[in-house]
């Protein structure tokens, strides 16, 4: 089955790290059946630990429908494909290498599913980013290895996206001392094309405002703390706006967001993980989704981790997750949607005197 042919809209889930709260979000989740309404869930795990998980937490009016295949799937219920070893022993707020490989085995199947366009989109449950590494899994993060797979030169973009804010950021998963060195005008360049396309393919913005942060503290007060701004920060940006891109700054972060400044623009672009993502949490952290932009996919993921600490305990919210999966929803309609309008676009013609 293509999904290009297919009228339910699919969405593909990973269970992520079986030992943290990836399977209570994902149950709690789908158990409201207005999700079901929307989409047809497939989770790439293990129906035995799903049960396991849904006996821990005392939950009896859900259950998990046991496919091989995305083809299988069943409207109206939360379809689940087993594709680890299900004999794996589930050791709730511990992690282990066990946990590391299942994760990473969720995550292949569902990745060659989207690369034959067998489901729509993927939401992927919080992993351990240390456990998962190996031999087939070298990467910070989920981004990086999707944006290996997914994008025409291996790079995407980490958007974290609310009702009220979404926040880019230039470099990722990397020491704080390896970021300056990341902080370069192609670097810069190459975000804010990704950001400023994904706001109007995915969010359908018509004309983006995007504000960039600097990257030292008041912004280099002109050079007076650091030169990236003048030597680096701004050319890329003066390169953006040539491009047609509306992006203002450099902002020193910390006034950019204590005075509301953020509430004017469509999108920031911070220069690196913690200058983004602290604020972003701190202001929406409950309703907060981690969008990968600029794949040829749609991949979502709640912001938050595999909180190993309240595992089992019935105390994970299932909101960030939630809104994930309405991302992606969201997110395939809007794609569709543009690649509709820009099917056909008006000819220029010339016109004679």
């Amino acid at each position: 089955m293509n999904i290009e042919s297919s009228e339910k809209l699919i969405i593909g889930i990973t269970h992520g790290d079986v030992n943290g709260i990836g399977y209570e979000v994902i149950i709690k989740t789908l158990m409201d059946p207005r999700i079901l309404d929307m989409c047809t869930p497939v989770v790439y795990g293990s129906a035995k630990v799903g049960a396991y998980h849904k006996k821990t937490l005392n939950i009896e009016n859900f259950s998990f429908n046991s496919i091989r295949s995305v083809e299988e799937a069943q409207p109206k219920q939360a379809n689940i494909i087993t594709c680890i070893d299900d004999n794996i022993r589930v050791e709730l707020g511990k992690p282990s290498q066990a946990s590391g490989v299942a994760a990473f085995q969720a995550l292949e199947r569902a990745s060659e599913d989207l690369e034959a366009r067998k489901i729509h989109a993927l939401i992927t449950a919080p992993i351990n980013k240390f456990n998962i590494q190996s031999d087939n899994f070298n990467y910070p993060g989920h981004t990086e290895y999707l944006a290996k797979k997914f994008s025409q030169n291996g790079d995407g973009l980490m958007l974290l996206v609310s009702e009220s804010l979404r926040v880019g950021v230039v470099t990722g998963h990397i020491p704080i001392n390896e970021v300056s060195k990341q902080i370069t005008k192609d670097n810069i360049l190459a975000k804010l094309r990704i950001l400023n396309d994904s706001l109007i393919r995915d969010f359908r913005i018509v004309k983006p405002r995007i504000a960039v942060l600097g990257l030292n503290p008041h912004s280099g007060d002109n050079g007076l703390i650091g030169n990236e701004e003048q030597e680096t920060i701004i050319p890329a940006l003066n390169q953006a706006r040539a491009e047609n891109i509306t992006a203002m700054g450099p902002f020193p972060a910390d006034g950019f967001f204590g005075s509301g400044s953020f509430a004017k623009f469509d999108a920031i672009l911070a220069m690196y993980h913690d200058q983004g993502l602290i604020p972003f949490k701190a202001l929406t952290f409950d309703e907060g989704v981690n969008y990968t932009a600029g794949l040829s996919i749609i991949r979502t993921s709640p912001d938050h981790g595999t909180a190993y600490e309240i595992a089992g305990q019935d105390l994970a919210s299932a909101n960030s997750f939630r809104q994930a999966l309405y991302l992606a929803c969201d997110i395939h309609v809007n794609r569709k949607l543009h690649k509709e309008i820009y099917a056909n676009p008006l000819q220029k013609h010339e016109i004679e005197d």
